[in-house]
């Protein structure tokens, strides 16, 4: 299938042009203008430039973009996934424009993740024009992921059950490609207190930061029991109190938690909304939950892995396996039981740092691999 690697390789210049088009349009997270004039841009690019049917998907923060090749309804299509907004505000590419150095390209977006999304659609047409391939292939880009895909979510899903395989055009993990990745879940945790005076009367109160500096240490020590299981539980920010001389009332923390597996998130979402008061008369107040499943390194998964790491090797490079901390939308299309392999998008490095950057000549060859991948998997499923 060196086919498409030749393909693409002719056509670096453009994947290189797209890339600079995608980045210098600004897409935070947060901005439903910006968000609706990418999508209106890439449902133009998708159907004059990929040869795709493109469709805008509503969304109150941002429209998504679903494009189709082929007829879904002819055979079970391979789905790529991807997002295309960012953790960058409008204005960021005044200070950090895009630009080409030394044979990386930097900018807003570039590694995580528009160069995947270019990635993805020159693969497309490298399957289909230099491979010959007509099975049906959706696309799914969407506007939320770095925000928790609340409103793509059921749109991706649904068409990851009719999916044979789900190709996840996020980062590499420095060239590994993703076999797992941990599930993410946030917790929030109000401790309730009563106030009194600090220096005549702080018998008559009940410090919710005390409370709270105990429940951290329960929380501390359950993350260290669990940690043999790839469990981490990061309270990473804490608040409470009005005055140096008062008794806090109230206190909070926010909990950030990590597992590997379906039954340690329950595990863990058990124990943390268990938690008890140590003081008798302090009230706890817990919510949140793990909000994306883990992505767990099933024997589907780990079948594409291999078919891929044999398409590279055809196509003169090698790559490795990896499990990360970080969640994708990936991780929801694994727990419906889809074969899911993740990280198949751009090579660099600087996800949501100021030197983001990626591989300006790893374009075309992980272009090629999604391609050959099509093409395999076309032919095996």
């Amino acid at each position: 299938m060196t086919e498409s690697l030749d393909y693409l390789t002719a056509h670096s210049d453009d994947l290189l042009a797209d890339l600079e088009r995608f980045v210098t349009r600004e897409t935070p997270s947060t901005d439903p203008s910006a968000l609706a004039g990418f999508a209106a841009f890439l449902a133009t690019y998708a159907t004059t430039i990929a040869d795709g049917m493109a469709a805008l998907v509503p969304a109150s923060g941002g429209p998504h973009v679903r494009v189709v090749w082929g007829d879904p309804e002819r055979a079970a299509p391979i789905l790529l996934l991807g997002h295309f907004d960012t953790v960058w505000d409008v204005g960021t590419l005044a200070t950090m424009p895009f630009r080409v150095a030394s044979g990386a390209a930097y900018g807003p977006g570039t590694f995580d993740m528009k160069a995947g999304l270019v990635q993805g659609f020159w693969a497309v047409r490298a399957y289909r024009e230099a491979l010959g391939g007509d099975r049906p292939v959706v696309f799914f880009c969407n506007s939320d992921e770095e925000i928790g895909s609340a409103s793509s979510r059921p749109h991706f899903e649904a068409d990851a059950r009719r999916a044979a395989a789900v190709l996840v055009l996020e980062p590499s993990h420095h060239g590994a490609l993703k076999t797992a990745r941990k599930g993410t879940g946030e917790f929030h945790l109000a401790v309730r207190g009563r106030a009194s005076h600090a220096g005549t009367a702080p018998e008559d109160g009940i410090s919710a930061i005390d409370e709270l500096a105990r429940q951290i240490l329960d929380l501390r020590a359950l993350a260290d029991a669990h940690l043999a299981h790839g469990t981490t539980i990061n309270v990473g920010t804490v608040s409470g109190g009005t005055r140096t001389n008062v008794g806090a009332a109230e206190a909070r923390a926010d909990i950030d938690v990590r597992v590997a597996t379906l039954a340690e998130a329950d595990h863990i979402t058990a124990a943390i909304t268990g938690l008890r008061a140590h003081h008798p008369e302090a009230r706890l107040e817990i919510a949140g939950g793990v909000n994306r499943p883990p992505m767990e390194r099933t024997l589907g998964t780990v079948r594409l892995f291999e078919r891929a790491r044999a398409l590279a090797a055809n196509l003169g490079f090698a790559v490795d396996e990896v499990m990360v901390g970080g969640g994708s939308d990936g991780n929801f299309c694994s727990a419906l039981g889809v074969p899911v392999l993740d990280g198949l998008g751009a090579v660099g490095d600087g996800a949501h740092a100021l030197d983001e950057h990626i591989i300006v000549a790893e374009m075309p060859r992980r272009a090629a691999l999604v391609a050959s991948l099509l093409a395999a998997l076309g032919d095996d499923l």
